[in-house]
């Protein structure tokens, strides 16, 4: 027998609660920076010391805590259904919890490339420095998708919507596009369990079970419904 497809789709909310920052949060990872200051192909040409700073210490903070309840407690899902995530995080924490099938939309801290070729990445854990030069010899960046820049894993992420059984959005405004449009791959009919501490407005969803808590007791609640 088949497993269910569950498809996740995950955003700042469900890593919060261990320790890292909301990017709209009023004390959130922005605060003092502004986007266009550390976020952007432009200010990385303006200023890259300044922005290869910034993410140093994304990656520090990141290196510095543990996946919650909330990573955990989709990692389990794997043990009765066929699981995979999409998350708009670049943080690592859902393949710390166990997770196997994880698609990072938005890049991955712990993995920088040539500015010459988005292709060959390479892994990083300590800091990346102005100078240092890959092996095509271009500056190394962070494998991170900035704003401005297209999202490469976009059409993947929806065709991974398009056979969901089951939806479960974690943690996720919906105000970050294009990862904001995904949920309209999702089939009409599969159940959708929403999950956050505020749920956004949500016009014409069907088959929709909304869970307004913390990603940590909302998942907790959701494996209860789900693995009974």
């Amino acid at each position: 027998m088949n497993k269910q497809h569950i498809v996740v789709l995950t955003g700042a909310g469900i890593s919060a609660e261990s320790g890292l920052k909301t990017f709209r949060d009023s004390d959130g990872l922005w605060m003092g920076h502004a986007i266009t200051d550390v976020a952007t192909p432009g200010a990385f040409k303006k200023n890259p010391e300044r922005v290869l700073e910034f993410y140093n210490h994304r990656r520090r903070e990141v290196a510095s805590v543990k996946p919650n309840a909330a990573h955990h407690g989709l990692a389990a899902l794997e043990q009765k259904y066929s699981v995979s995530i999409v998350t708009q995080n670049i943080d690592d924490l859902h393949e710390r919890a166990g997770s196997s099938n994880v698609l990072h939309l938005h890049g991955e801290i712990f993995k920088m490339r040539s500015t010459a070729d988005e292709n060959t990445l390479y892994d990083i854990r300590g800091d990346i420095h102005w100078g240092d030069a890959a092996a095509d010899g271009a500056q190394l960046r962070p494998h991170i998708v900035w704003f401005e820049e297209p999202v490469p894993l976009i059409a993947t992420a929806a065709q991974l919507m398009t056979t969901a059984d089951i939806f479960i959005l974690v943690g996720s405004s919906l105000q970050v596009y294009p990862a904001a449009g995904l949920m309209h791959y999702v089939p009409h009919d599969s159940p959708k369990y929403i999950i956050d501490k505020k749920i956004p407005e949500m016009k014409g969803l069907h088959n929709s079970i909304l869970i307004e808590k913390p990603a940590t007791a909302g998942v907790e609640e959701l494996i209860k419904l789900l693995m009974p």
